[in-house]
């Protein structure tokens, strides 16, 4: 709960990764500061999927997921029977916010060539939009181990296009749901915020993709289409999350879990 908003992880697959591997510029010394994040075998945990976010009468989705597909050795599929747990039912979405465009985030969005999400406006950064559906709507983005994975986002997305609603500046969106610019993975990357009193919970997309790299101001990250300003956007977050009450989560982040940002002896430190 962020005040009288719930906000649930809705995870649509999960995978485990070798840390070296995912960060290639990462050395086992290096991973030696943060094994609390990496499980029993050594390994980093991974997610898929999306935040359900309920207040009043709108009952949104951040994201929505993989999709029947498999991704980076993710297998997808779970999010509408998770979201059927939480009592949900895809005609109850009111709308869909995305923080970009990639893949293993509108996979959901449409089944069989048919809205998911029939009764949802749905929702992006204006210059997301430019760029996935316009200047790019012809470019397939290709994956290594993608099976049945969306490869395009404008075919993908073509029986919602008329349900398609862009922001273009920060603020609110919604009651008690708020966006924030934040380029460098894509040109239009949007984090989220959720607020309710003085509680606030921000969800960050793929601006990050996993805890170390708010902890740590020169990791890289996944897939940026533009890693200088990715790295900037990602540190300016990390600068203002250290230390304050605010709940932080992103799309991959173990179980959908938030967690935040605190500094002890003298490092920052992620916390559950």
């Amino acid at each position: 709960m962020i005040g009288d908003i719930r906000v649930d992880g809705v995870i649509d697959g999960e995978g485990r990764f070798n840390p070296l591997k995912t960060f290639r510029s990462s050395t086992a010394e290096m991973w030696r500061e943060h094994t609390d994040l990496l499980d029993s075998d050594g390994l980093l945990p991974f997610a898929m999927g999306a935040f359900l976010v309920r207040h009043g009468d709108i009952v949104a989705l951040i994201d929505s997921g993989l999709g029947d597909a498999t991704l980076m050795g993710i297998t997808g599929g779970r999010m509408l029977e998770n979201l059927a747990a939480l009592g949900v039912r895809p005609t109850e979405v009111t709308d869909v916010i995305y923080t970009h465009l990639h893949t293993d985030h509108i996979g959901w969005s449409t089944a069989g060539g048919a809205p998911t999400f029939p009764n949802a406006t749905h929702r992006c950064a204006a210059a997301e939009w430019q760029h996935f559906m316009v200047d790019t709507k012809d470019v397939d983005e290709v994956y290594a181990g993608s099976v049945n994975a969306p490869a395009n986002a404008f075919r993908h997305l073509n029986s919602v296009l008329d349900r398609f609603d862009t922001f273009h500046a920060d603020g609110p969106l919604l009651a008690g749901i708020d966006v924030l610019a934040a380029p460098g993975h894509t040109p239009g990357s949007t984090v989220v915020v959720i607020s309710s009193g003085t509680q606030r919970l921000m969800l960050l997309g793929d601006a990050v993709h996993c805890p170390v790299q708010l902890l740590e101001s020169e990791w890289g990250a996944l897939f940026d289409i533009d890693p200088v300003l990715a790295r900037q956007t990602r540190n300016a977050l990390a600068a203002e999350l250290e230390g304050r009450d605010t709940h932080v989560g992103f799309s991959h982040v173990p179980h959908l879990t938030p967690g935040r940002i605190v500094r002890a002896q003298g490092r920052r430190r992620w916390v559950v």
